[in-house]
């Protein structure tokens, strides 16, 4: 006796996120207000989804320049307020030793 079989596929959240984040989904619109021909609103939307990797691979990597989110502009910001902090100190302790 023959069983039947049925080839199934199911896809996971997961399975089906990861394959999003491989290959990347671009998802592009424009929405236009107008009233008697004349332009109200215009948006134009653009919509990258991908994993880091390929957006790097696309040539997408705003998010290294960003001074927001670029941990080399914040520590470089760091860094000089803790100079100036440090320079403050020293005459600080200068006026308080020369006053003395």
């Amino acid at each position: 006796m023959n069983q039947i079989t049925h080839a199934t596929q199911a896809s996971t959240l997961a399975d089906i996120l990861e394959r999003v984040l491989d290959k990347g989904v671009v998802i592009a619109g424009d929405i236009k207000v107008q009233i008697a021909d004349i332009d109200l609103i215009t948006l134009k939307i653009r919509l990258v989804v991908a994993s880091v990797d390929k957006a790097k691979e696309i040539g997408i990597n705003w998010w290294e320049e960003d001074e927001n989110l670029s941990l080399n502009s914040r520590f470089k910001e760091l860094q000089q307020e803790n100079n100036a902090l440090k320079e403050r100190i020293v005459k600080l302790e200068t006026a308080r030793d020369g006053g003395e």
